[in-house]
């Protein structure tokens, strides 16, 4: 008898890992985006993008906390979250014996990186490639338009008010390939928040932003509040009425939405401010 015809392992097994636990939005943006939305079993819930992982997906993790036993329940072969701050879920998941990826990406660099690892995880390599580069490609043509804006005005980025922080490392790099500079570069390589925290309002007053974004993860930017704080008056933003919220859901997580709508709208925002003749 002829022996049976050897099988590859490959036709047998779909490459990487098929039942995923999002616990922070960007990789399930980026899956959606990557057509490998049916490995997602499970989802923040903060993510907003694409609306239909909100309607379809179960709902187990917050950014700081996670629902640990609904997690398991879903039999996930791997969680993927983000940062520090989710260490401590990390560690849980594990010690359940669960296999977790924590990115820790933080630069405009990274981000389009991270959009590949994570293609490469699922099997995706080629399609995540492309993601990539038409991603890539967009921010070059924002900053070749930035590149033809008369001035570039000074940026203020305020993630929370209270403390103040200012923006992180890839938000820094949007607002440069925008059109704008950073009144704070120094800071936003701090990959920490605690570490961006302004200690006073001194140093903004000092440097005398032209626009002042505003993202405050979790409540809305108040403009009025923001003009209103001692000192501020004077400032040209405050003066010239650059008081601009930029919703965090698409600036403030290491992702897809970052580098194309997010961007759009610091762009939006610098370009108006270049035209009005404001300064």
């Amino acid at each position: 008898m002829d022996p049976a015809p050897a099988v590859s392992v490959s036709a047998q097994a779909p490459r990487g890992p098929r039942r995923i636990v999002c616990l922070t939005e960007e990789p399930t943006e980026t899956l959606y985006l990557l057509g490998e939305q049916d490995r997602i079993v499970g989802i923040s819930g903060f993510t907003v993008r694409p609306k239909e992982a909100r309607r379809d997906k179960p709902k187990v993790s917050a950014f700081t906390s996670a629902k640990i036993e609904a997690i398991l329940a879903l039999k996930p072969d791997l969680a993927i979250g983000f940062s520090d701050i989710q260490a401590d879920i990390a560690a849980e998941l594990v010690r359940r014996g669960v296999e977790v990826w924590i990115a820790n990406h933080r630069s405009v660099a990274d981000i389009l990186d991270y959009v590949r690892r994570l293609g490469a995880l699922v099997g995706a390599a080629a399609r995540a490639d492309a993601l990539a580069d038409r991603l890539a490609a967009g921010l070059d043509a924002i900053a070749e338009r930035a590149a033809a804006l008369p001035l570039r005005p000074r940026v203020y980025f305020e993630e929370w008010d209270e403390p103040r922080i200012s923006g992180i490392r890839w938000v820094s790099e949007l607002v440069g390939i925008a059109g704008g500079d950073d009144i704070f570069p120094e800071l936003a390589a701090e990959s920490l928040a605690k570490h961006r925290i302004l200690a006073d309002d001194v140093a903004i007053i000092a440097r005398a932003p032209q626009i002042v974004f505003g993202s405050w993860c979790g409540k809305k930017f108040r403009p009025e509040h923001v003009a209103a704080r001692p000192g501020w008056a004077q400032l040209p933003a405050v003066r010239d009425g650059f008081l601009v919220e930029i919703k965090s859901p698409i600036i403030l997580q290491p992702g897809p939405a970052a580098l194309t709508e997010g961007v759009a709208e610091l762009e939006r925002h610098i370009r108006r401010w270049a035209e009005s003749g404001a300064g």
